[in-house]
């Protein structure tokens, strides 16, 4: 079971782009995870709005789980853990911040079909390329 430890503190730099302002912390069953003060989120945007279908997926999850967001978008940044890790890591923090089954399911389901280009994969080399 997950559980935050701190409270998001953010501010606004752009208009999809948030700074944290404090470390966010996450107790979680993958461990402790803490998300650094100064790291950008742009929490669970969805850029493209292209087709009827993500513009329905987005009304249905936009503004809710501002942390968990966070969170998952540190660890797509980072590479620190499997993709598939990192987004039922999302799936816990959404339920430990209090976001509905059923929403909570739609995001995870969103960024398992959507979310690969955007994952960083560590190399052996210790640098980091996206994809994947």
């Amino acid at each position: 079971m997950s559980q935050f430890l701190t409270t998001l503190k953010t501010e606004q730099i752009g208009k999809w782009s948030h700074v944290l302002l404090a470390d966010l912390v996450l107790e979680d069953d993958a461990g402790t995870i803490t998300v650094p003060a100064g790291f950008t989120t742009d929490f669970a945007s969805i850029k493209v709005l292209h087709n009827a279908f993500l513009f329905v997926l987005f009304a249905l999850v936009s503004g809710y789980g501002n942390y968990a967001a966070t969170v998952h978008d540190w660890l797509y940044t980072t590479g620190q853990m499997a993709r598939k890790e990192a987004d039922a890591v999302l799936y816990r923090a959404l339920r430990a911040e209090g976001v509905a089954r059923w929403r909570a399911w739609l995001m995870w389901a969103g960024v398992r079909l959507g979310g690969g280009k955007h994952y960083t994969t560590p190399t052996r080399s210790g640098f980091s390329s996206s994809g994947p």
